[in-house]
């Protein structure tokens, strides 16, 4: 489950009395007998009558069209791992929202665990396999200059979430510096990504990425 807690903009499918409104956009995915996830995702749609329900059988490419529509132009966004939603969690997360001055902005939270879970920490590069949720904050807006705004806007609401160690799903991760592309892979990861840069690729050719410089000889 992907949760969107966000500001409803004027889509054709919301009545209009819902623009403008806070509201969670959830997306739901259930791999598997259709009955049995209409059973699980029963509990969901029992918290609140929906402004719109779509969840419906469909191929799991399925889930993530619909959204060409929308132009991002510019975008300001940071993630981060936590382990709770509480009230303290909560009330920064529609503060923040209300604070937002772009068009659009967002906050996600994503449930981990699962199959994720059971594999061990040492055997890839993701090191985070421990965490329970992973939430992400950002927004979008049409001016470049507007950025160190926004982009305060989000460190801000990043640091209003953040619980326990830090960390980083490095494919959510934007150019934020040495220091978070450290926290993508943490401890002994690290070490071992570093010799192996260091092994393969001594003269760092392939740095356009969150780079990890080789280590000494």
């Amino acid at each position: 489950m992907i949760a969107n807690i966000m500001v409803a903009p004027p889509m054709p499918f919301l009545p209009a009395s819902a623009h403008g409104q806070l509201v969670v956009m959830a997306l739901l995915a259930y791999a598997g007998d259709a009955e049995a996830g209409e059973r699980a995702v029963a509990p969901f749609r029992a918290l609140a009558e929906p402004l719109a329900d779509m969840v419906q059988p469909m191929p799991y490419a399925g889930l993530f069209q619909g959204g060409d529509e929308i132009e991002v132009v510019e975008e300001s966004a940071r993630s981060l791992f936590c382990d709770t939603v509480d009230a303290t969690a909560a009330k920064a997360v529609v503060e923040h929202l209300g604070t937002s001055t772009a068009p659009m902005a967002v906050a996600q939270l994503r449930v981990l665990g699962g199959a994720m879970a059971r594999v061990p920490v040492e055997a890839t590069a993701y090191a985070h396999r421990h965490r329970r949720m992973m939430a992400g904050v950002g927004c979008v807006y049409e001016q470049a200059a507007d950025r160190p705004v926004h982009d305060a806007w989000a460190d801000e609401f990043a640091a209003a979430l953040r619980q326990g160690d830090p960390g980083v799903y490095v494919n959510f991760l934007s150019d934020e510096g040495p220091a978070r592309v450290r926290e993508a892979y943490p401890g002994p990861t690290w070490d071992r990504l570093v010799e192996v840069k260091r092994r393969w690729d001594p003269g760092n050719l392939f740095r356009r990425n969150q780079n990890i410089p080789p280590g000494p000889a």
